[in-house]
């Protein structure tokens, strides 16, 4: 692994997602319109915690949206807000990508675990059919001896596709070279190098992740370390 993702080795689950959001150019986009809004308002008000916040909270710039951006459709989690029910800028920024911190500077690599607070991630819209496996049950039979045979089944199909290569279940230390390779071609698109075809096929991958996909790492177990 060359030195510019050296870092990879040792990062956590959730410093994964933080590494495909930083690299989404809509999330860029946000937080260079946030923080100069945020600069501005320091200018007039003073920067926290010594900032005259009575008048600062008076300020539409204060709130959410962005100019020219829609309301959040219901974020999971509290938002910040004032007497009215207005939602505070940075509260707003955080919840529209999924975090509960301040928004974090996209130029960040790695932050550490006091810097990152994601949401709770919405559960996933769909289901790999690779990674599907339907159970029924009947109900005016005892649930029991269901319950274990569902089991049984579940551990023998997640047995099969580690057989065939697929790793089930997914896990930061299993997937840590995929998303290393996701994170090289996204910083090589970024930069208009050639590419060949495999790495392409990747970087599609790694597209819908920087979009979007990166809360589904959040669904992963947490070691609570990079090596988990």
């Amino acid at each position: 692994m060359d030195d510019a993702y050296a870092c990879c080795a040792t990062l956590t689950r959730d410093q994964w997602a933080w590494e495909f959001l930083r690299r989404n150019p809509g999330y860029r986009a946000d937080y260079h319109r946030f923080i100069g809004i945020w600069h501005a308002l320091e200018a007039d008000y003073g920067a926290p915690p010594h900032r005259d916040f009575a008048r600062w909270k008076r300020d539409p710039r204060a709130y959410g949206p962005l100019p020219g951006e829609a309301e959040l459709e219901a974020p999971s989690g509290e938002l910040c807000t004032v007497e009215d029910e207005r939602v505070l800028l940075e509260c707003w920024m955080g919840a529209k990508w999924g975090f509960y911190k301040f928004p974090l500077d996209p130029a960040r690599s790695a932050p550490g675990p006091d810097a990152l607070s994601w949401r709770p991630p919405p559960p996933p819209s769909h289901i790999d059919e690779a990674f599907r496996l339907d159970v029924s049950f009947d109900l005016s039979l005892p649930l029991p001896p269901q319950l274990e045979a569902a089991r049984f089944r579940l551990v023998s199909h997640a047995a099969e596709l580690r057989r065939n290569g697929v790793a089930a279940p997914m896990t930061v230390a299993n997937q840590r070279a995929r998303w290393t390779q996701m994170l090289r071609v996204l910083d090589a698109g970024a930069t208009g190098e050639a590419m060949g075809e495999a790495d392409r096929a990747v970087l599609q991958e790694a597209e819908a992740m920087m979009r979007g996909g990166y809360r589904r790492i959040l669904l992963l177990a947490d070691s609570g370390t990079g090596a988990g």
